[in-house]
């Protein structure tokens, strides 16, 4: 996987971020979701890099990125910390300017960041997502059903850190298994890595403290810039099968935060970089390739 990048951790304010880089051409910085890493865009790294410099780096608590201490008000694993992390990536590598696209949970940091740092992002994408404080405000039961993992990590540690942690991966294939549309789309050297990280106590913990970030801290955060729209480009690409297409009219979402916004339906479920591999470099090269 990721043949001919580089592959380095980069020290930030806060922590380091674990990444690997390749390509030619403008920057390009990939965000990954849960429960997963960096690895999620290895099915479309090499075909991007041949257009794109491509920045491919774990959050901060996924992966092999450094993991802060949690605080009581989960400050430390808020979008808008993370974000920064990743801003100052960019910026050591030389990029003060750049494209980002995130799936999931790496989509939510992007939009913030696109929020707080509204001069640096010069287009967004975003994967199988509408913003935060939507899911909160319109959970109802097909929503609380298939995202029921939102309501399960936030609940107070140890509770859920004891019970993943005791089968890590059952859970692992149970989540892929549920969200996916077919039980092939993730390799097993994936899935291997996917596994050592989250095997990790410390990792099942800081990624629960992403979900209870997302639960407080973040929706304050969305509170006071609510009104604000993105002016940067934003696509939105989301699974024809999954809960965002059947609970949103996902552009008509995202027309309510960003103003010039477009997108569309991939024919897969929610891990659309490794589920639709071809379709992502394509909807990427004509939207980041413009």
């Amino acid at each position: 996987m990721f043949s001919g990048f580089i592959k380095e951790k980069i020290t930030v304010s806060e922590t380091h971020i674990n990444l690997v880089r390749g390509g030619e051409g403008p920057p390009l910085l990939l965000l990954h979701g849960y429960p997963q890493s960096h690895i999620m865009w290895h099915k479309v790294a090499e075909k991007l890099a041949k257009q794109f410099s491509l920045v491919i780096s774990d959050l901060r608590g996924y992966g092999d990125s450094g993991k802060p201490p949690s605080d009581e008000d989960h400050f430390n694993y808020s979008k808008r910390a993370s974000a920064q992390d990743q801003v100052e990536v960019m910026a050591k590598l030389g990029h003060d300017r750049f494209m980002i696209a995130g799936h999931d949970r790496g989509g939510r940091v992007a939009h913030r960041m696109a929020i707080d740092y509204g001069d640096k992002v010069h287009k967004l994408c975003v994967l199988d997502i509408v913003p935060t404080y939507r899911v909160f405000a319109d959970t109802e039961k097909v929503l609380a059903t298939k995202y029921w993992h939102w309501f399960f990590l936030i609940q107070k540690s140890p509770l859920p850190e004891t019970l993943i942690g005791n089968n890590t991966e059952f859970y692992l294939r149970t989540m892929f298994g549920s969200w996916g549309n077919n039980n092939g789309f993730v390799t097993e050297q994936a899935f291997s890595e996917y596994l050592r990280c989250l095997k990790s106590p410390e990792t099942i913990h800081t990624t629960c403290e992403d979900y209870r970030a997302g639960a407080s801290i973040d929706l304050d955060h969305d509170k006071t810039d609510i009104d604000q729209k993105l002016s940067c480009p934003l696509l939105a690409l989301w699974g024809e099968f999954g809960a965002m297409h059947k609970m949103y009219d996902v552009l008509e979402t995202w027309r309510e935060r960003a103003i010039d916004v477009n997108g569309w339906p991939v024919k897969c479920g929610h891990f659309i970089p490794e589920e639709a591999p071809n379709a992502t470099v394509d909807a990427f090269s004509k939207f980041f390739g413009k």
